[in-house]
């Protein structure tokens, strides 16, 4: 949810010889390609990047599983999905690894940048009132960590702060740093940051079939990353414990955002695939496109829907997030479950969503 977001909750309350030789030649070079780029599609024929997992290619459950008290319609219904195998990010992106993107390229991410009005109002209902100039900086979502008395659930401005100056080297607004926070998730960028420091570390962002593919490990139905015992929850994820959003026990043992590796992996040795930051995908967020898919169907390597829509945000295109974060509750959102999943408009930023990159052999292969 970014500052566009913003203004639409203000607005709807009140914001990709010698010819034959050469031939020959060309033809040689491309069969070599061709059968070093076959040998790196087995796992066994390619090394494994520094800090990333190899999930194999399988047929899995996507969507909510049965039994599930916390699934919502739009992860419904479940169905079989084939995935082909993939390196993964052992742990979400961190600040010593963003920073080395940002002083490589000299980039400057979305909550760094003016905001422009003309723009922002491109996504808004017609007749939008601009804002006062104080309000229209840069900035990003923070946590309100004192919001009052709860009206309702319903209406989560009541704990989100539009906060000026807060990005990803300062997470809490002008004063902040991260200063001895090296290993913990990068946050406070974008969608288009996140695309951009693939590009410049040679990954993408996982689909969401590839991200659920992942969140399984050695599994293929099962409902939380850890297996099907949500008693385990506190010893395996970093979530809200008490009331939320006004009382947080920490009974995890953090009381807002976690170093990565903060919690035990799943089967093949993923940390944070529930709780701590919401990771983006590069699916749109549709909530009805699970409907449209016939259920006997196999999907091979889907890339989601066409379109976006949420009725909660009808104005705005939206990706879909997954994982949940240090803010889940089993009254909110219960976003730690495997099939669980938001939208989030490409220039949104908080205090609560970061990201973990992919790379296939063939990306692998063709930069060597």
């Amino acid at each position: 949810m970014t500052f566009k977001t913003k203004l639409t909750f203000i607005t709807l309350s009140i914001f990709f010889s010698f010819i034959i030789s050469c031939d020959q030649k060309k033809k040689a070079k491309t069969t070599v390609k061709n059968e070093k780029l076959t040998k790196t599609i087995s796992k066994n024929n390619v090394k494994t990047p520094k800090e990333m997992v190899w999930v194999e290619g399988k047929t899995f459950l996507m969507g909510a599983k049965e039994g599930d008290p916390y699934a919502m319609m739009r992860e419904k219904p479940a169905h079989k999905v084939s995935v082909d195998g993939f390196f993964i990010d052992v742990h979400e992106v961190t600040n010593k690894q963003f920073r080395a993107f940002v002083e490589a390229t000299n980039y400057i991410t979305t909550a760094e940048k003016p905001i422009d009005w003309n723009e922002i109002k491109k996504d808004l209902p017609a007749g939008t009132q601009k804002p006062a100039d104080s309000i229209l900086q840069p900035g990003s979502l923070i946590f309100n960590k004192h919001a009052g008395k709860i009206v309702s659930m319903n209406n989560y401005q009541q704990w989100w702060t539009w906060k000026v100056g807060a990005n990803w080297k300062q997470p809490e607004g002008p004063g902040s740093s991260i200063e001895g926070k090296d290993n913990y998730p990068v946050v406070h960028v974008s969608y288009d940051d996140a695309l951009a420091y693939c590009k410049w570390a040679n990954r993408r962002l996982p689909t969401e079939a590839e991200w659920e593919s992942a969140a399984q490990g050695n599994n293929t139905a099962d409902t939380f990353a850890w297996g099907n015992n949500l008693a385990e929850l506190d010893a395996n994820a970093n979530t809200w414990q008490g009331q939320f959003p006004t009382e947080n026990n920490s009974v995890d043992g953090f009381e807002y955002i976690s170093p990565v590796k903060s919690y035990p992996p799943n089967s093949i040795g993923l940390y944070d695939m529930a709780g701590n930051v919401w990771e983006m995908t590069t699916d749109l967020f549709n909530v009805n496109y699970y409907k449209s898919i016939k259920p006997k169907e196999v999907l091979n390597n889907p890339k989601g829907a066409n379109t976006s829509y949420s009725p909660s945000n009808p104005y705005q295109l939206e990706r879909v997030m997954k994982g949940g974060s240090f803010l889940c509750h089993a009254s909110y959102c219960a976003s730690f479950r495997i099939s669980a999943r938001m939208g989030m408009e490409p220039s949104s930023s908080a205090d609560h969503i970061g990201f973990r990159t992919v790379a296939t052999p063939k990306m692998l292969a063709d930069t060597k």
